[in-house]
């Protein structure tokens, strides 16, 4: 693959992680409720499995949603690899403590749905190690 195609795969994955961060936390903060109840959608409700609800800390995390978000479309529009690592690293993080919770605490989840929420944690917390790596792997600042 050569370094154009490696920074244009980046930058979007980057830029997609970001907007699916958005989307979430425009739901979670506008609609704290609904999010609540209807999680991930498709008819499953992965974090209405996790009573009582808490309009603060729904909408808080769709606080933290939207400004990891913002972060990731920044740091894929700027394409500067330090502003790239510090972003990565900073999400990475957050998924990491976000994974380690749910790996200890089920709430009401049960068979495939436990599982799929744990899937989709272990892919947030790989996407960005993915991302930090081929970061770490470019030279010089941009």
């Amino acid at each position: 693959m050569t370094a154009a195609r490696r920074r244009l795969v980046r930058r979007g994955v980057t830029a997609a992680l970001g907007l699916v961060e958005l989307s979430w936390g425009a739901w979670a903060y506008a609609a704290p409720a609904n999010f609540f109840q209807h999680f991930p959608g498709f008819g499953h409700r992965w974090t209405g499995a996790y009573l009582p609800y808490n309009e603060h800390l729904t909408s808080d995390l769709g606080a933290t949603f939207l400004t990891l978000g913002a972060l990731l479309v920044v740091a894929a529009v700027l394409d500067d690899r330090r502003v790239n690592i510090v972003v990565l690293a900073g999400v990475a993080g957050f998924n990491v403590l976000h994974l380690a919770y749910h790996a200890r605490h089920r709430g009401e989840l049960v068979g495939a749905d436990y599982a799929a929420s744990l899937v989709a944690l272990v892919l947030g917390v790989l996407v960005p190690v993915a991302l930090l790596v081929a970061n770490r792997r470019r030279r010089g600042r941009g």
